[in-house]
């Protein structure tokens, strides 16, 4: 069979973390999910925006990405 333009699609298949965090944090969460939307006017659940946040975050972390372990 010849290979497709397009490569095989990663698993993404969702891994359920559950985490606790401090109350201050949880705050900030909150006021940023009011920020955006504010910004977007769309209202997302702080579980939608953590992940984002988080891939965000690693994204932009230049010695992690020295490592070669970023994504």
């Amino acid at each position: 069979m010849s290979e497709l333009k397009l490569a095989r699609l990663p698993d993404r298949t969702p891994v359920k973390v559950t985490l606790s965090i401090m109350p201050d944090l949880h705050e900030r969460l909150v006021r940023y999910a009011a920020a955006y939307r504010e910004t977007y006017g769309r209202d997302e659940a702080l579980g939608e925006l953590m992940p984002a946040m988080l891939a965000a975050f690693m994204d932009g972390d230049r010695a992690f990405a020295r490592m070669g372990t970023g994504s």
